[in-house]
């Protein structure tokens, strides 16, 4: 069966981790996501802020991780929930400047 080479990336403020894979041809974002093991990688996360991560290839979100076919060289991100909203992040800046 043939194979190809793709990354998975995840990052937190203070770390980051690029796990390099060799999956085979056909399987989808979804699946390298849990091929990865991004769990034992970040044992500070809870496992469960990995079940269903938005994710993305080379900084454009995947409208449909699940049934995304990987090509050779592809990177996988799994980006992490937002603490809080921007929009609300820069309205609090703006009142406090006030």
């Amino acid at each position: 069966m043939a194979e190809i080479d793709v990354e998975v990336a995840f990052a937190l403020p203070e770390k980051q981790r690029i796990i390099a894979l060799r999956v085979p041809l056909g399987t989808t974002a979804s699946e390298a996501v849990a091929l990865a093991d991004l769990p034992s990688h970040f044992p500070e996360l809870p496992a469960e802020a990995f079940s269903a991560p938005d994710l993305g290839l080379f900084g454009k979100r995947l409208r449909e991780p699940e049934s995304h076919r990987l090509r050779a060289g592809d990177r996988v991100e799994a980006y992490r929930a937002l603490i809080i909203d921007p929009k609300a992040a820069r309205q609090a800046r703006a009142n406090t400047r006030r």
